[in-house]
């Protein structure tokens, strides 16, 4: 019972996704965040949008109803004793995580793998916060969780080969695609994607074409779903240049210089959906 049951801290959007994954691959998941509403709220908002589903055909009444039998909000750290997987998907912050790690602790058995889901934080520093860093792997989620398949699983230089071995397990019992990477700024897809945006800005700056035919020409000539100025939209602007600035700083590599049309952006308040306005303008949510 024990391996099968997995706590999850964080009950966001990324939380919230990684929850409903493992419920629904038939796991037993505790979802806790800073009060017990939050995630009584985000078990709500799985629920919801699963039914939207069922209504539309798309999944049967059985698999939902069978998903929400796996969920339980509980209310702090100290339910989390009897998990065998902890995912940490708090703020990313190195100071927030550290706090967690420190409180969660106590409650953490020896055998007990934790996963983080970060995209920036190196592994091997946030290991130095943690009870059992040969227990402690990263696992970077991507955004929308139930739909993405992949996951990068990331070892610092103290993570055991066991735990690897682990998470990597669990990712494909929970129907998602893992690939194993050593710890790295940015790790694999966004140190490419985060210079492919940046270098989007440059030309647009430029004026080596208009935003709308840059994306369409990556759209067309590399077979990518979305440009890269919607996808800065949809991750928000801020956090790409974070991105890119992690990189620059941690390479010292002038290929990763952030460009001065999105550091204006998010200057100006420009973060892309999230605020209604990026590269493109979007309506206000009803």
């Amino acid at each position: 019972m024990r391996e099968n049951t997995v706590g999850v801290i964080g009950a966001g959007t990324m939380g919230a996704g990684i929850a409903q994954v493992a419920a629904q691959a038939g796991k037993h998941v505790l979802l806790c965040d800073v009060s017990i509403e939050r995630a009584n709220a985000a078990i709500a908002g799985i629920k919801s949008g699963m039914a939207k589903r069922v209504a539309q055909q798309k999944m049967a009444q059985a698999d939902l109803d069978k998903t929400m039998a796996n969920l339980k909000a509980v209310p702090g750290l100290a339910s989390l004793k009897e998990c065998g997987i902890v995912v940490e998907v708090v703020f990313e912050e190195f100071e927030v995580k550290k706090k967690t790690y420190a409180e969660l602790a106590p409650h953490l058995g020896p055998d007990t793998l934790l996963c983080t889901n970060t995209s920036t934080i190196a592994i091997t520093k946030l290991a130095t916060a943690v009870k059992n860093p040969e227990r402690f792997v990263g696992t970077h989620y991507f955004n929308p969780v139930p739909a993405m398949r992949l996951v990068e699983v990331i070892h610092g230089v103290r993570t055991g080969q066991a735990a690897v071995d682990q998470a990597v397990a669990f990712c494909k019992a929970i129907g998602k695609t893992p690939v194993v990477v050593k710890d790295s700024p940015a790790f694999i897809v966004n140190r490419i994607v985060g210079p492919m945006m940046n270098e989007a800005c440059f030309l647009l700056m430029e004026g080596v074409a208009t935003k709308e035919d840059i994306d369409t020409a990556v759209k067309l000539g590399l077979n990518h779903p979305m440009g890269p100025f919607e996808l800065a939209d949809l991750v928000g602007l801020d956090i790409c240049l974070h991105e890119i600035e992690l990189m620059y700083e941690q390479f010292a590599d002038s290929k990763y210089r952030p460009a001065p049309l999105l550091k204006q952006m998010v200057m100006a308040g420009y973060l892309g959906r999230k605020t209604g306005k990026g590269f493109y303008d979007y309506p206000a949510k009803a």
